[in-house]
């Protein structure tokens, strides 16, 4: 039987041979008579497929030296690059709120069916929670409306189906940190211990998600730094570590309440990361969110890197004013 193989190795091409022998290409021709063999004399492969489908006895086919059958040949480099597939766009939307809890400012009023329906209406596709409730057993024994599902659960709801908790304080009634929701399906999540001493526990919540027809993933990382300034550098500095652990080429949305009003965390990101701030690259300057009924001060940002578009989106200050002491923060981005 006659084998011949044409296999791509690096950049040549290399013809294996195998089996009882080859058609030799300087004596292509076959004793048989069969005029349909005959015509496939200067096509191998039809000769191959002939042979191997037994219509044709092997002493028919010029053999070459059994010896002879392993010795790889080197064809030319084939030139033609390899089709570049191009990626498509997907854009979707982001948002960022510091959920005090489900309260009002200064613990006023439960608010957290109101903050649901105001979060529901800007139809955002991932959204960074801080200070969320996983759970409170004096709460609930206390407030009539108050869920009997962790917070972040309530706050999903039927909307969006993947969400990840990362659990920052733990005390007697219960705890509360930094939650994802997501459209898109969430393949990994870990949540980091940032709090560097005392009694504040900070964390950051590291996401992979996945957009639908996207070949890379989405790392979104959701935070909530210090109050102390030399806190929130160290926070800053474990934050660039981090992000620079990741694959360069995958894209990174970094949100949450950064508590930075001296404006310093621009400089440690971007140098230290590569990260730019939405409202800032937009506007040059960010957004003040807090307190949200007469904000004074930019404590909330969301970061990128890796995105092709970040466009920051203007909500309205009712009914936000009166859900959290956090004003929200969205943008829609273009990978």
């Amino acid at each position: 039987m006659c084998l011949a193989v044409r296999v791509r190795r690096g950049s040549s091409f290399i013809e294996k041979r195998g089996g009882t022998g080859v058609c030799e290409r300087a004596q292509l021709a076959c004793t048989e008579p069969n005029a349909r063999h005959r015509a496939s004399a200067s096509r191998p492969t039809a000769c191959l497929s002939a042979c191997l489908n037994n219509r044709l006895p092997r002493s028919t086919c010029t053999l070459r030296d059994p010896a002879d059958v392993m010795r790889p040949r080197v064809f030319a480099h084939d030139p033609s690059p390899m089709p570049q597939i191009p990626q498509p766009s997907i854009a979707f939307k982001a948002l960022t709120v510091n959920v005090h809890k489900g309260f009002s400012t200064f613990n006023r009023r439960f608010v957290l069916h109101e903050l649901r329906d105001a979060v529901r209406q800007v139809g955002t596709d991932l959204v960074f929670l801080q200070e969320v409730h996983g759970t409170h057993r004096t709460h609930a024994q206390r407030i009539a409306n108050f869920p009997q599902v962790p917070q972040y659960e309530f706050l999903a709801d039927e909307i969006w189906h993947e969400h990840a908790y990362g659990r920052n304080a733990v005390y007697d009634n219960g705890d509360h940190g930094n939650a994802l929701l997501s459209k898109f399906p969430i393949v990994h999540y870990e949540n980091h211990d940032i709090s560097i001493r005392g009694p504040e526990r900070r964390g950051m919540l590291h996401c992979v998600v996945q957009p639908p027809g996207h070949a890379l993933p989405l790392h979104a990382i959701c935070v909530h730094l210090g109050l102390h300034e030399g806190h929130r550098q160290k926070q800053l500095q474990l934050a660039c570590t981090l992000i620079n652990s990741l694959p360069a080429d995958e894209p990174v949305v970094m949100a949450g309440d950064f508590n930075d009003w001296r404006g310093r965390a621009h400089r440690v990101l971007h140098d230290g990361a590569g990260l730019v701030e939405v409202f800032m690259q937009a506007h040059g300057r960010a957004v003040r969110t807090f307190p949200a009924s007469m904000p004074l001060l930019a404590l909330d940002r969301i970061y990128v890197r890796g995105t092709q578009v970040s466009t920051p989106l203007a909500l309205p200050k009712k009914p936000w004013d009166k859900l959290s002491d956090h004003a929200p923060l969205a943008a829609e981005i273009t990978l």
